[in-house]
C-alpha cells in the first residue's frame, strides 16, 4: 500500500513511518521541512503545508491512504485564539480529505482526540470535533482515533510538565487533581498501522488510554523523581488560576493560558479503553512510570 503520513516527520509521525516502512509499505512523508527528520532511507519526504491545498494535492498523487497527523499541540496557546486552530485543524483537514477525493485515495486514518466535540469547551477541542465531522462526511474510508496523552522519546508531555512545575515545591491548578490516561506512542502506533491494514476498523472511531490513571500531581511527582528529585504539590484554587492564566493569554512566556485552564476541568480518560479491539490487553502497556524507569 502507498501511504502519505501529513506531519510525518513530527512526533507521532516518524514512529508511523517506520512502523509502516518496517511492515512493508510505501511511506512518504509530508511536512513544512521533511530534510533533517530521522527517517529510514526508504521513506521518501516531501515539502507540503496543509493549509496549502495545491500542495498536499501534488503530494497526494498516487497513494492508496492517508495518515492526518498535522496538528497543534493541545497544549499551544495560540496569540491569535480560534483561529490557528480552525486553520490548521479545521482546514487543514479539508485540504486533506478534499485532496485525496480528487486524486482517488480510498482511506484517511484521521488523528483526533479524546472529548473532541465541535461545541467543546476549548479551541482545540472544537476545532478538532470540526474536522471529524469533515472526516465522516466525506467519500474517503476511515478511522478515527481519539487519544489522551502520548508520551515517548520526542513528546512534551513530560517536558511541558516540567515547564509548568518547579522542583520541591510548586502549585497546581485544583492541587493537579486534573486526570490523565497517557499512552506510550510505540504502543499506539502499531494499532495505527493496524487500523490502516484491516478494513475491519474502517469506519469507526476508537478511543484510546495507557495501562494507568494518574493525576497531573502524580505525573509531575514522577517527572522529577526520574531525576532524583521531590516535589511538593500546592493547590492553587481553580477561581483563582483562572483569573491569572486568562490575564496571562496576551504573555508569550507564560506557557499556558485560559484555553489551558479550561482543557485541566476535564479528565483525559477513556470510559472503556478501545485497545482491547486490536486485541491488547491495557495492562500490557507500557506505564509513564516504566518508561521513566522510576522505582
Amino acid at each position: 500500500m502507498d501511504v502519505l503520513v501529513t506531519g510525518g516527520t513530527g512526533f507521532i509521525g516518524t514512529h508511523v513511518c517506520r512502523e509502516l516502512d518496517d511492515r512493508g509499505h510505501e511511506v512518504t512523508a509530508l511536512s513544512r521541512t521533511p530534510g533533517d527528520a530521522d527517517l529510514p532511507e526508504s521513506v521518501e519526504r516531501v515539502v507540503g503545508d496543509v493549509t496549502a491545498y495545491d500542495s498536499v494535492a501534488d503530494a497526494m498523487e498516487g497513494h492508496d491512504a492517508v495518515v492526518n497527523l498535522v496538528a497543534l499541540s493541545p497544549l499551544f496557546k495560540p496569540k491569535q485564539g480560534d483561529r490557528r486552530h480552525m486553520e490548521v485543524h479545521l482546514g487543514g483537514t479539508e485540504n486533506v480529505v478534499r485532496a485525496a477525493e480528487d486524486t482517488g485515495v480510498e482511506y484517511i486514518l484521521q488523528m483526533s482526540a479524546l472529548d473532541a466535540d465541535s461545541n467543546g469547551p476549548t479551541a482545540y477541542l472544537r476545532a478538532k470535533g470540526k474536522a471529524e465531522d469533515v472526516v465522516r462526511d466525506s467519500e474517503l474510508s476511515y478511522t478515527i482515533f481519539r487519544p489522551s496523552v502520548i508520551f515517548g522519546e520526542g513528546g512534551e508531555f513530560v517536558s511541558f510538565t516540567k515547564t509548568l512545575t518547579t522542583p520541591y515545591v510548586t502549585g497546581l491548578p485544583g492541587g493537579g487533581k486534573s486526570k490523565f490516561q497517557p499512552i506510550w506512542v510505540q504502543d499506539l502506533v502499531p494499532m495505527l498501522a493496524d487500523a490502516i491494514e484491516d478494513e475491519d476498523y474502517w469506519g469507526e472511531t476508537y478511543e484510546i488510554g495507557g495501562p494507568d490513571v494518574l493525576t497531573l500531581a502524580q505525573v509531575t511527582r514522577l517527572s522529577y523523581r526520574a531525576e532524583g528529585k521531590s516535589v511538593r504539590v500546592l493547590p492553587v484554587p481553580m477561581p483563582l488560576a483562572a483569573i491569572g492564566l486568562t490575564l496571562a493569554d496576551p504573555l508569550p512566556f507564560v506557557p499556558m493560558g485560559s484555553d489551558q485552564y479550561r482543557s485541566l476541568k476535564l479528565d483525559n480518560t477513556v470510559a472503556g479503553n478501545d485497545v482491547s479491539a486490536f486485541g491488547v490487553d491495557p495492562a500490557s502497556l507500557t506505564t509513564l512510570e516504566e518508561y521513566l524507569a522510576v522505582h
